[in-house]
Order: C-alpha cells, then sequence, then structure tokens
C-alpha cells in the first residue's frame, strides 16, 4: 500500500452546471444529439454560453468526439480535451481532468459530458459477442469459455464470495436496491419514478446470475450528462451555488483487470476503491464522519456494500445493516437502479443538487457530498462541498 501526500487541488474548481436529456429506454435520436443537448442544458444552468467553453472531457467510450460536440454545440476553440478509460470508472475522473485543466490555468470552462443509446442501441448486458484483440480481451480469455459472458456474470464470482465470507445471504443485496428504489420513486426524472419495491420484491425477482436477482441489476438507458466545471473564483459570479471539488481520485489496484480480478488474494473486498479512498480522505482532510450523502456507483447492489466497507463506513461484512439502518443517506436520486444508468455521471449531477439544496430528496443542511465512479474496473471518486 503506497501512502499518498495530500494534493493541492482542493478548493481550486468547482462544478457550476449540470444538464441531462430525459433518460428513456429509446431515445429516438443519435448519441451526438444527446450530447448537445446535455451540454446546452448544463450551460444554460451554469448561465454560461458556448463561447465561453474551451475544454471537453468524456469517456473513451462515447461515440461523440469532442471536436464534433464542439461544433455542434457552438463552441469554438479548444484549449483542452481528453478522454478517460475503463467505462464507468471514468465517471468522476472526468470531474478530476477537468478540475486539473482549470486549477492549471489551461482552460477556464470545462464541460464533462456522456451520451449514449445504451437501451435502443448498444447493450452492455447482453455479453461479450466480439471483440477486437487486445490485451484487455486476453484477460477475458480466462473467463468467456466457461460462460462468465456478461458483467453479471463477473460480479456474481465476489458477490457469491462475499457471501459466503461474511456468513451472509442475498438479501443482504436487497437493502440497496430498495433504497435506490424509495428514492427513485419520489424523483420525477427518475425511469422508476412512482414505482417503490420492498425486500419481498427484491426476493421474488427472477435469478440472472446466482446470487444476483433482476433487482440487483442497474437498468439500461438511453440518454445524456454534462456538468460545467470552472474556478471557484469566476463560480461566485455565476448565478448557481457553486459544488467545490474539495478532493478528486482515480486509482487501480494490483493485479487490476476490468470485472474480473479473479486472482487477487480475496474476492470479498475492492482494493481500487481503497486506493481511491485513501486519497480523498488524504487530500481532504475528512472522514466518512463528515459526509452528508453518498452517491456510491451501483452497476450492481453488491459492490455498494463492498464500497462502503472500503472507504471506512463499516467493517467487513457490515454494509448490508449499515443501508437497512439508514445511517448514511445513500444514492438520493435512485441511482442507476432506479433513475437512469448513465456511467455515474446523473450520479455526480444529484451529488451538485444536494450541494445546491435542491434535490427531490434533499438531505437537511448537506455540505459534502461523496461520489464513487465504476466498480471492479480502474475507477474514480469525488467529495464536492460547499463554498466557503
Amino acid at each position: 500500500m503506497s501512502i499518498r501526500r495530500a494534493d493541492s487541488l482542493g478548493g481550486k474548481a468547482a462544478i457550476v452546471g449540470i444538464g441531462a436529456t430525459e433518460f428513456s429506454k429509446d431515445s429516438g435520436r443519435s448519441e451526438l444529439k444527446l450530447a448537445v443537448e446535455a451540454v446546452r442544458a448544463a450551460l444554460d444552468d451554469a448561465g454560461l454560453t458556448p463561447a465561453d467553453v474551451d475544454g471537453l472531457v468524456t469517456f473513451t467510450m462515447d461515440t461523440s468526439p469532442e471536436i464534433t460536440v464542439a461544433q455542434a454545440a457552438g463552441i469554438g476553440e479548444l484549449s483542452f480535451f481528453s478522454r478517460i478509460h475503463y467505462g464507468g470508472g471514468a465517471a468522476c475522473a472526468t470531474v478530476q481532468q477537468a478540475a486539473l485543466a482549470v486549477a492549471s490555468g489551461i482552460a477556464d470552462v470545462v464541460v464533462c459530458y456522456r451520451a449514449f443509446n445504451e437501451r435502443s442501441g448498444r447493450r452492455f448486458g447482453s455479453g461479450v459477442q466480439r471483440r477486437e484483440p487486445t490485451a484487455e480481451g486476453t484477460a477475458l480469455g480466462w473467463n468467456l469459455p466457461y460462460g462468465l459472458l456478461t458483467p453479471a456474470s463477473w460480479v456474481a464470482m465476489a458477490a457469491q464470495r462475499y457471501l459466503h465470507a461474511y456468513g451472509l445471504d442475498p438479501e443482504v443485496f436487497g437493502h440497496v436496491a430498495v433504497v435506490d428504489r424509495r428514492h427513485a420513486a419520489r424523483n420525477p426524472a427518475a425511469y422508476f419514478h412512482g414505482k417503490p419495491i420492498t425486500l419481498a420484491d427484491h426476493a421474488e425477482s427472477r435469478w440472472i446470475v446466482e446470487p444476483l436477482r433482476l433487482l440487483d441489476c442497474c437498468q439500461e438507458t438511453d440518454g445524456g450528462q454534462a456538468l460545467v466545471v470552472t474556478s471557484v473564483e469566476r463560480a461566485r459570479d455565476l448565478p448557481r451555488p457553486p459544488a467545490v471539488v474539495v478532493a478528486a481520485a482515480q486509482g487501480a489496484g494490483r493485479s487490476q483487470e476490468q470485472m474480473t480480478s479473479f486472482y487477487r488474494d480475496g474476492l470479498t473486498g475492492l482494493p481500487e476503491t481503497a486506493v481511491v479512498a485513501r486519497q480523498l480522505w488524504s487530500s481532504s482532510g475528512l472522514t466518512p464522519a463528515d459526509i452528508d450523502v453518498g452517491i456510491l456507483y451501483d452497476h450492481f447492489t453488491p459492490f455498494v456494500l463492498m464500497q462502503l466497507e472500503e472507504f471506512g463506513f463499516c467493517g467487513p461484512g457490515e454494509a448490508g445493516a449499515f443501508v437497512a439502518a439508514d445511517v448514511l443517506p445513500l444514492n438520493t436520486h435512485g441511482g442507476q437502479l432506479g433513475e437512469a444508468y448513465l456511467h455515474g455521471m446523473n450520479g455526480i449531477a444529484e451529488a451538485v443538487r444536494q450541494i445546491r439544496g435542491t434535490s427531490v430528496n434533499q438531505v437537511a443542511g448537506a455540505a459534502r457530498s461523496l461520489v464513487t465512479a465504476g466498480t471492479g474496473v480502474p475507477t474514480s471518486g469525488l467529495v464536492l462541498g460547499a463554498d466557503g
């Protein structure tokens, strides 16, 4: 385990605008159009114009290039553009990249975006059917021949070991699903608005890959989400309360693969999340007790429990009871299980709303939000806070 000194990024940049398309199962338009709609909505929210933007950040998996989005959105010259790899693990890192560019003076206003037709177009849950020869594809070659074809099957391996190691049953995963859907039921933007579930509903949902049931798995969504980042100084002159980037981090663990790190010493935790957690707590000087709301990446419920344990909110094997007790307000937008699956970008937007005080499930006095990105892959995280 490496010891890392606190960095100097905290307090230099802020998220000042958030914008999204509707979240649907069939958008009826191109991914580029979704991206541009989200970018324009975020700029409107920030009180800025396309002419103010000089930087763009997205995912390597996004199909809408920065220069194309800039042209279609009416953005002019770019002094900074960047992409982050590893699927959902990139979400918080897009904001980190934007904050680094702003803090170093490379760019003034940077927009982070992600847009896809993940339900009506490519579907992550359909499994690996074709892959170009790469080192990542070679790693999957140890698993695909044995029937581990989908993200759910990869997570199920770790989930089964987690239950066995701590003497638990799959009901502990249901607590995450119930909390997410309770919040989604009150969120008009959520796909499952007005549709809460119970633990009994979770237990009665069909098996996907044991021990994962249907209600342990995130939905598939068409949509776009964008975030506007600028300096804290400039943010103070804009119409919305800024969500200051208190700390930002990326992390990959030893023997890291994408979702299939089965050859580590243990399968009951998420070492990449531990790398991010150490950095965030060190950089910010905060502890779990200082966090008012947690927006934790929830593509599958077991990894929410493991994240809580890696961040130190509770001990190993204790996260199910922690969630059931409502100790920490969790995924107040409904998460990817309840609101939408946008590779975690909509979760960052919810963390901003909590800081602004505008969430439909507002936590009273929320001043610090913890946000995480994809788990089981190289990942990232943020602590956002109120200005001052």
